[in-house]
């Protein structure tokens, strides 16, 4: 069983380190990535905050959706409904403080990119839309329940692959246009550590994908 829920976390724990180490490494060859301070707290600090965020975050769901999907420790405890909501307002609550991370982060480095903020703002003008359309396909089509992993919970639960919507040009359109809005804070603020650490959450949301979520999709779905 446990071999079973640690299943290639050996790669998570690889790439997350990895991606630590480049990141060290490439704020020593930029200084202004860390430059400024909000609230009389320096932007290393804040940088850091927006980093361990998102691990955090996927750690939890990680834990918990492994955890359910092999033992259903938490629906045997407290049945289906509670287990799931309260599961729910805790990914919630984390992925709310991703975007709230970089925003601080962003305030507290603002005004280091150094291009026309012009180009900046037309960046963060064509990501909009597509943010938006992915939030309006994720809750008419793929649902929030499912987006949140309610297949993990309900050992009943089976709904069709969703080709509507923005779903209907991408298999994965929360990975891929999802975690776009945390480049806003950054883009609009001329932030650089903030694109940075935007990047880092989603190419760190992709070692989820394939050492988390890819393999319990094909143990659910049996494909």
């Amino acid at each position: 069983m446990y071999k079973k829920i640690f299943k290639n976390q050996i790669w998570h724990f690889m790439l997350m380190v990895i991606f630590i180490v480049i990141i060290k490494w490439g704020v020593t060859l930029d200084k202004e990535v860390l430059n400024g301070c909000l609230f009389g707290i320096n932007t290393k600090f804040w940088f850091w905050v927006g980093i361990f965020i998102p691990i955090l975050h996927q750690m939890y769901v990680f834990i918990i959706w492994r955890f359910e999907l092999y033992t259903s420790v938490f629906t045997k405890k407290i049945g289906l409904k509670k287990a799931f909501q309260t599961y729910a307002v805790g990914f919630t609550i984390l992925f709310v403080l991703r975007l709230i991370s970089i925003i601080l982060l962003a305030y507290s480095n603002k005004n280091t990119l150094d291009i026309n903020p012009m180009y900046s703002y037309i960046v963060a003008v064509f990501i909009i839309p597509f943010v938006i359309y992915l939030f309006y396909s994720v809750k008419k089509y793929f649902t929030i329940e499912r987006a949140y992993g309610i297949d993990h919970f309900d050992k009943e639960y089976n709904v069709p692959y969703v080709k509507k919507g923005i779903f209907r040009y991408v298999n994965n359109g929360m990975y891929i246009f999802g975690l776009l809005i945390l480049y806003l804070p950054g883009l609009l603020l001329l932030s650089k550590a903030g694109i940075l650490v935007a990047i880092f959450n989603h190419i760190y949301i992709w070692v989820h994908y394939y050492t988390v979520e890819l393999p319990d999709m094909k143990y659910i779905y049996k494909k």
